[in-house]
């Protein structure tokens, strides 16, 4: 099952395309492997190249770690426990496979799209 994701560019310009869950897992990865962080700053950061609700975005977290790619672990913030979610060793492998893919795709549409030929 494929989710459309609206694809905001900097340029303020909007394109939508449809997005399947594996672009949806690498972003999200990514984001997580900079830094340990929780649910609403992951929904935040996502937002900024993905039009996502948080609805759509904490199943994505749960599936993460039950495939071993996430582990989560809780802090007090303001007298209440925030969880956290942190990139594991197997996750970061599985980043680095979605990042060599994303690269080979983007040279590809980029031969198409822009008429330039990487080698």
């Amino acid at each position: 099952m494929y989710n459309i994701i609206n694809v905001r560019f900097i340029s303020g310009g909007t394109m939508v395309f449809t997005a399947g869950a594996a672009l949806l897992d690498a972003v999200v990865l990514s984001v997580v492997s900079r830094e340990g962080t929780y649910g609403y700053k992951i929904t935040q950061d996502v937002r900024k190249v993905m039009d996502v609700s948080e609805s759509t975005l904490y199943p994505v977290l749960r599936r993460l770690q039950k495939e071993g790619y996430l582990e989560t672990y809780d802090m007090e913030y303001q007298g209440r426990n925030r969880r956290y979610y942190k990139i594991t060793a197997n996750g970061m492998i599985f980043l680095d496979s979605n990042r060599r893919d994303w690269c080979e795709f983007r040279k590809n549409i980029d031969e198409i799209l822009m008429g330039v030929k990487n080698d």
